[in-house]
């Protein structure tokens, strides 16, 4: 895995391919939202889109994934300009971090004020169920411990301080309004809230590895997020995360159970619905 960090790309490379965007769609975005493995119907919600293919977009990376269709819709959600990634970028698909989170400055050189990150993770908390909902209010971020923080070189000033502070990552205001929102939606009895933790994967978690995490205080694991979130801070946006608990993590060698990508994938079918009503409702009060 590289160690390049943001000195991969020049600060022309991210207005460049801005430019390009805004030369193309007729909204200017306010909120940005990253859609994880089968949660990419969030972006069939918005109306009066635009679509482009990511291999379309000039220096933007592709998406291999399956559940992950590969392109950057604009429209509106409610009323409020979005944009939405369907599909993101892993370590785990041969990128680097510089890679991963290219697109997080380009939505910031968009106007985006606003982030919300979904994924589909692993459940460590023994209260969690499959199809719980985790409001992401922290993160680890092992790769960070080795090294792999997308911020390292040199920093560009343009986009944000040497030293950000990453204690106030997830935002609380939108964190108590989506615990408004998830009453009204009725859907409070499976909306939790926990931490995050950041594998880089491809391989899921051993039963080991699993106990390590539990130890230290993560609630889910997953194989995304934390970069993104990182960079966005790093450029001043606000954050909200949705972790989907679409499996739970193996913490018994006797236990006959496998973490596989197919069960990933029929989860998030069964609770795309209730997270697009969430995640729907949350911009429209945001």
């Amino acid at each position: 895995m590289s160690a390049i960090g943001q000195d991969r790309y020049k600060y022309e490379d991210y207005e460049a391919t801005a430019e390009w965007l805004l030369a193309r769609i007729q909204i200017q975005p306010k909120v940005a939202i990253i859609c994880g493995s089968g949660l990419g119907g969030l972006a069939d919600l918005l109306i009066n889109k635009t679509s482009f293919a990511y291999k379309d977009i000039p220096n933007f990376p592709h998406s291999t994934v399956q559940g992950h269709a590969g392109q950057l819709v604009f429209g509106e959600l409610k009323g409020k300009p979005c944009v939405c990634m369907q599909g993101r970028f892993h370590f785990y698909e041969g990128h680097d971090i510089a890679t991963v989170t290219y697109p997080v400055r380009v939505f910031h050189l968009l106007g985006v004020e606003t982030l919300i990150v979904t994924n589909a993770a692993g459940g460590l908390n023994s209260k969690f169920k499959v199809g719980d909902i985790m409001m992401i209010i922290d993160h680890i971020n092992f790769p960070g411990f080795a090294g792999q923080n997308p911020l390292c070189g040199q920093n560009e000033e343009r986009f944000g301080v040497r030293f950000p502070c990453m204690s106030d990552a997830y935002d609380k205001d939108l964190a108590e309004l989506m615990r408004q929102v998830a009453k009204e939606q009725d859907c409070a009895s499976f909306l939790r809230q926990g931490v995050y933790c950041m594998l880089p994967g491809p391989t899921y978690e051993t039963v080991a590895e699993s106990k390590i995490l539990q130890l230290l205080g993560a609630d889910a694991v997953g194989m995304s997020t934390v970069p993104e979130v990182v960079v966005a801070r790093h450029c001043g946006l606000r954050v909200f995360g949705l972790s989907l608990i679409t499996n739970k993590v193996v913490m018994d060698y006797n236990s006959k159970e496998c973490a596989n990508h197919q069960e990933v994938l029929e989860t998030s079918d069964m609770r795309t619905v209730d997270l697009q009503r969430l995640v729907s409702r949350l911009v429209e009060k945001m």
